[in-house]
């Protein structure tokens, strides 16, 4: 029987920046594959705390356009207002998600510092029978490691909600200069599947779970690896509180979680995978534009060109805080000009301005060394050319060092469309 082509999969974009998981999954004028026409984004949230005007917010709105007055306050206050859906997607912080129990709250569970996390959590609640089949979630790698004090607890503590909340869980850390994309970004990605989803019918019929790892989940289907260490099996409680007080007290300097894995029914199959991709790669040359359309001011002056080199260079050298304290501060050195024949490093949110930088891109042409353009950065995310057009250059740059790269959103897309379509 063929499924109806005109079915699309809702989808709410949470902590929505200037839509990277938008772009991702639906296309854009200059790139429309067979999968975009799947996804329908009805309803996003973007705010930001420590702003007055809120740039993002304005960017998304004037490439998308905007859905209500609830678009653009702190989502904690409106998780009764999400519409019903299909596909979450987000990019949420890291931060701390210890719990603790609220005698008042019938939910039985209250973040401390993780509220972002919580906010998810009480959106897929209150949506009951109505939540989402399918969460397309994005955090920094770190994630599967922190705290530092009790490694891997926090996202145990995320696997335990959503465990929870009825979700079969799988993740991978992707590097997307891996798979051929010009900039080098690890980020881990948590595709949930709801019970009695298309997807998660799917998984039961597996069996193994080391079978969905290696040969049949979503993010193998999008970015092939190999297994390069043992399989690793271990139960998390359905309580998160539980988690909270008491996961990896043992080994609290190591992780059990490996870069890759699943997690049902509180049952835990992780190990560590490697790329194994053959195709093409795009480099941060690949990316430049012409040099007669590179602004002056992004060039560098000769006398500061010293002064780049110094910040980037390695130091080994005595120094003293504002109390006195002398101390010998030692860092290793950086790559002077960036490589063109690679993919760039991360972007980060301090990449504008003209002020000599350790962590901003410099690179070498025939007219002295530059920085990088704001349509190069967003080409390294793989935005559409100018998607951040009318922000000033320094803002328009911290969009791109929070945003993702887009491909790897594309990539994950057409394979969960494979997945629930087949």
């Amino acid at each position: 029987m063929k499924k109806d082509d005109s079915k699309k999969l809702k989808v709410v974009e949470l902590f929505a920046g200037v839509g990277g998981f938008r772009v991702g999954l639906e296309g854009h004028k200059g790139v429309k594959r067979a999968h975009h026409k799947y996804f329908d984004t009805i309803w996003f949230n973007q705010w930001e705390p420590s702003t007055v005007r809120q740039h993002a917010h304005e960017t998304y709105v004037k490439n998308f356009g905007d859905v209500d007055e609830y678009t653009n306050v702190d989502v904690a206050k409106v998780t009764d207002k999400v519409p019903d859906h299909d596909l979450l997607v987000g990019g949420f912080p890291c931060q701390d998600y210890s719990v603790a129990r609220n005698l008042s709250s019938s939910a039985g569970l209250e973040g401390k510092k993780g509220v972002l996390w919580w906010s998810i959590y009480n959106i897929l609640q209150n949506k009951g029978k109505k939540s989402p089949n399918y969460l397309m979630l994005e955090n920094v790698d770190r994630l599967l490691a922190s705290p530092a004090k009790r490694r891997g607890r926090d996202f145990a503590i995320i696997l335990s909600s959503l465990n929870q909340l009825g979700y079969v869980v799988e993740w991978r850390i992707v590097n997307a200069a891996e798979y051929g994309f010009p900039q080098r970004r690890k980020r881990i990605f948590i595709l949930g599947f709801k019970k009695g989803s298309p997807i998660e019918k799917k998984f039961r019929k597996v069996k193994n779970p080391e079978n969905w790892i290696t040969k049949e989940g979503l993010t193998q289907n999008a970015f092939p690896a190999k297994v390069v260490e043992n399989f690793n099996y271990f139960e998390i409680d359905s309580d998160p509180v539980v988690v909270s007080n008491d996961f990896n007290k043992d080994k609290p300097k190591q992780s059990p979680f490996s870069n890759s894995g699943v997690m049902f029914d509180g049952k835990v199959c992780t190990v560590k995978v490697n790329q194994n991709y053959e195709g093409i790669f795009v480099t941060l040359g690949d990316i430049l534009i012409p040099e007669k359309d590179v602004p002056n001011e992004y060039h560098i002056k000769k006398e500061d060109v010293e002064r780049w080199k110094y910040l980037k260079g390695a130091k080994s050298e005595p120094r003293k805080t504002a109390s006195g304290f002398e101390f010998l501060y030692k860092e290793g050195s950086m790559a002077f000009p960036d490589s063109l024949s690679k993919a760039s490093r991360t972007i980060i949110t301090g990449e504008g301005g003209a002020s000599p930088s350790r962590f901003k891109h410099i690179i070498k042409t025939p007219k002295g060394y530059r920085r990088l353009t704001p349509l190069e950065l967003e080409r390294l995310c793989m935005f559409p050319d100018n998607h951040t057009e009318g922000h000033p250059d320094i803002r328009r740059a911290f969009f791109m060092g929070n945003a993702l790269v887009v491909g790897v959103i594309d990539k994950l897309g057409e394979s969960l469309i494979k997945l629930h379509r087949s």
